[in-house]
């Protein structure tokens, strides 16, 4: 009977496959058993971590960013120092009252005065102090006027830039605003004096 062929060591070819078959095998498991480990070694190793410890929260940015610089503002005035400049305004009834012929007008009720041209004011209203009983109220006409150093002859007081406009000489002029007059409409001395330089003899005043 005719053997197979032999190797080197004297034993048959076919002897191969078995020990083939059982490196394969092994191959296997032990590619497997790696993966296995691999795969439980990085889950421990995530495990077994070191807990990091916690950093303290960021500052807001509200904490972080100092606020914008505000400037403080400027305090108010005093009352008495606001009513001083605010500029007095004339009534609907007042405007009414004084015809547009008329080139300066007087309320004095009001304590205002004013003066206008075609019945467009041009100057004022501005703060006045009549001396009533004795201002007469009516319609008018400048008479005269007088300079700067103009003083009463009746009763030595300081009258200046007066604007003469009715009969026992009153008179729009230079003057106190808090101390009554006897009878003529005081201005101050700006006013008085922008009075004197656009009241020509013959202008209409009316006082009401």
């Amino acid at each position: 009977m005719a053997r197979g062929p032999l190797t080197i060591d004297g034993r048959a070819a076919s002897g191969h496959r078995p020990r083939t078959a059982r490196f394969a095998v092994l191959a296997m498991l032990v590619f497997a058993v790696t993966m296995v480990a691999g795969w439980r070694g990085t889950g421990h190793a995530s495990a077994a971590a070191p807990a990091i410890a916690p950093t303290s929260a960021p500052q807001s940015v509200t904490e972080r960013v100092p606020p914008p610089h505000v400037p403080p503002s400027a305090p108010a005035p005093p009352r008495s120092v606001a009513a001083a400049v605010s500029k007095p305004v004339l009534s609907l009834s007042a405007r009414r009252s004084c015809p547009p012929a008329a080139s300066a007008c007087a309320d004095l009720n009001a304590g205002l005065t004013w003066l206008q041209s075609d019945g467009k004011i041009t100057y004022g209203p501005v703060r006045m102090k009549p001396g009533l009983p004795r201002t007469p109220r009516g319609t008018f006409h400048v008479e005269w006027k007088a300079g700067a150093d103009y003083v009463s002859a009746e009763f030595g007081e300081p009258m200046p830039y007066a604007v003469f406009f009715a009969p026992g000489g009153i008179a729009f002029h230079g003057g106190s605003l808090t101390k009554k007059s006897h009878g003529c409409i005081h201005l101050d001395i700006d006013s008085a004096r922008y009075y004197n330089d656009h009241l020509t003899v013959g202008a209409e005043v009316v006082v009401f």
